[in-house]
């Protein structure tokens, strides 16, 4: 786990869906501003930032913890593109790429996750 945050390619497409997500959310109307604008921002952010807290972490189970706060995380944006798409702030196409960079993302957790719980004990 010595590796640094920004070599995973979990960390590297979470920050490609986090700029995705603000490119996607800046023709929402302003009166979204502090509403589902700021929410799914917020939601995607916390992806890529649990990532790299939880691998800056020092055991390999509080490194887990965090890839799952990451992945709740990505649910949680998954949804609300699904409710702006049903506001009509996004188009279906929009949507659809969107969705598949989430869940290009939750595979690579899920492997990271998986992995992680493979390493040997002397990792922690």
């Amino acid at each position: 786990m010595g590796r640094s945050y920004k070599d995973l390619v979990a960390w590297q497409k979470a920050m490609d869906l986090v700029t995705a997500i603000y490119r996607s959310t800046t023709k929402f109307p302003s009166e979204e501003r502090f509403g589902l604008t700021s929410q799914v921002r917020r939601a995607a952010v916390s992806i890529p930032s649990n990532i790299s807290e939880g691998q800056g972490r020092l055991s390999k189970k509080e490194f887990r913890h965090f890839l799952g706060q990451a992945r709740g995380s990505l649910m949680e944006v998954e949804t609300q593109l699904q409710i702006a798409q049903n506001l009509g702030y996004l188009e279906a196409t929009q949507t659809t790429e969107l969705l598949e960079a989430c869940a290009e993302v939750g595979r690579i957790l899920n492997g990271l996750m998986a992995s992680i719980c493979k390493l040997p004990d002397s990792t922690q």
